[in-house]
């Protein structure tokens, strides 16, 4: 795709620092980064190899204000698959906002944020799945990100999406190749054989599936809430667990009225806290607000710390918190504080996975942070296999497997082939959009918006 404007960003950091780059792409990229440079060499821009740098000296408002590297990228061997120029400058916030302008004043435009690697994907450069990871590699905060993010950047999950979307193509192209043509040398495609090769597909995409647990709590994070009643300590955990004094605590039932939040890292996974209000019944006002809200934050909560005062037994309010965790199709810890108090019993067994704290000394955030990770990772995890790290792959892999069992649910219940294969054409939309094809331009847009300017 050809885009009519040619487009300019500073690509480093906006600051001081020893080399600020620009990036420039578009059809006149050459051209406008020769109106801004004077190559040392005499040569001019449009004289310069491919993949090539040249120094020389940058030019603002008709005098030399710094000098540099440009190299110089031509279509369609570069990042965009368009011309491309990299100008690298002393990293002054003045002198690059100086030859940022000047290229502005020379004819290009200021590129949007994730504009460079947008055009990629619609040039064909890269797979969606790709681009995302690129922002991801950016936004790493743990090796395992990092590494989850560099394999669907390799095309782990490319590869696997390209592989599944190609032999369903070829089976429903076989199915219907065979009704249309009966009359011709064709093999039938027969409803067992049909029914064993969706089954073995919804296979493969169930794997993909399990997988977001892991990355997305690796890349994206945990929703994890902190609850139980007033004054069992709650705040102290936050505290304990971030090792800053982030929330306020006093012997004061009721003390936390908001939500505060929190983020640690437990391993490889990304703990993202809030600490709520004690949960029972107030006719304080504001006390309510806070207990509404922490009802809400249990809703959306991918992971619960209930804590619990290990010197106390369950009270009605108690029991009745306790069974609403339970009814959360999610794990829930039952941490058990103040160990330094004795006593506890009452608590052991309530939840499939049980932690005993002192949160005052700090004694169990180990337990704590090991326990889940183990949880999101299993224990260890595959960085050769791909996986799924954001809600929107996640939710093309489900639309796949719904539409594969309505498939595979039509031929159980007597219907033929043709029928099935209206499923099954669904299922191939749905993977194909999995890495890019067949995706809405609203959403490729909004994936794009999210990356930094110069990107």
């Amino acid at each position: 795709m050809k885009f009519e404007n040619t487009v300019a960003a500073l690509s480093t950091p906006y600051g001081r620092g020893a080399i600020a780059m620009i990036r420039m792409t578009g059809a006149d990229a050459v051209r406008i980064a020769s109106a801004v440079f004077r190559a040392k060499s005499g040569k001019t821009l449009h004289e310069i190899p491919s993949a090539h740098a040249v120094y020389g000296e940058f030019i603002y408002d008709g005098g030399v204000i710094d000098d540099g590297i440009v190299t110089v990228y031509r279509a369609p061997k570069s990042y965009t698959g368009e011309d491309m120029a990299e100008l690298c400058c002393h990293g002054g916030m003045l002198v690059s906002s100086l030859v940022l302008r000047s290229l502005i004043d020379a004819g290009a435009a200021y590129a949007e944020g994730g504009e460079f690697t947008k055009r990629a994907f619609i040039n064909g450069k890269l797979r969606l799945t790709s681009a995302e990871a690129i922002m991801d590699i950016i936004d790493a905060e743990s090796v395992g990100a990092l590494k989850l993010a560099g394999g669907a950047n390799r095309g782990l999950l490319s590869d696997e999406a390209e592989s599944i979307y190609n032999e369903l193509k070829h089976l429903i192209a076989s199915a219907y190749a065979y009704i249309d043509y009966p009359d011709e040398d064709m093999t039938d495609v027969s409803v067992t054989e049909l029914k064993d090769h969706i089954s073995a597909l919804l296979s493969r995409a169930q794997t993909l599936k399990n997988s977001y647990k892991t990355g997305s709590a690796v890349c994206e994070g945990v929703r994890t809430v902190i609850c139980g009643r007033p004054n069992v300590g709650k705040s102290s955990l936050l505290n304990m667990l971030t090792g800053e004094q982030t929330a306020i605590v006093t012997e004061i039932p009721g003390t936390t009225r908001d939500v505060v939040t929190g983020s640690i890292l437990c391993g490889q996974v990304r703990l993202k806290l809030a600490d709520t209000a004690g949960i029972r019944d107030t006719s304080d006002t504001v006390e309510e607000i806070g207990v509404a809200k922490a009802k809400q934050a249990l809703e959306k909560a991918q992971l619960v710390l209930a804590v619990f005062d290990g010197g106390a037994s369950p009270d009605k309010e108690e029991k009745e918190l306790i069974d609403e965790l339970k009814k959360l199709n999610i794990p829930v810890i039952a941490v058990i504080n103040k160990t330094d108090l004795g006593g506890g019993d009452a608590y052991d067994g309530i939840f499939e996975h049980t932690v005993r704290i002192c949160a005052k000394s700090g004694e169990g955030k180990e337990k704590i942070t090991e326990l889940a990770e183990k949880l999101f990772t299993g224990g260890k995890i595959d960085y050769d296999k791909p996986h799924l790290i954001n809600g929107r792959q996640y939710a093309q892999v489900c639309r796949f497997i719904d539409c594969c069992s309505s498939a595979l649910a039509s031929l159980e219940s007597g219907q033929t082939q043709d029928v099935a294969c209206f499923d099954l054409e669904e299922a191939l939309s749905a993977i194909a959009g999995l890495d890019g094809e067949e995706v809405r331009d609203d959403i490729v847009n909004e994936i794009f918006s999210k990356f930094c300017v110069g990107k």
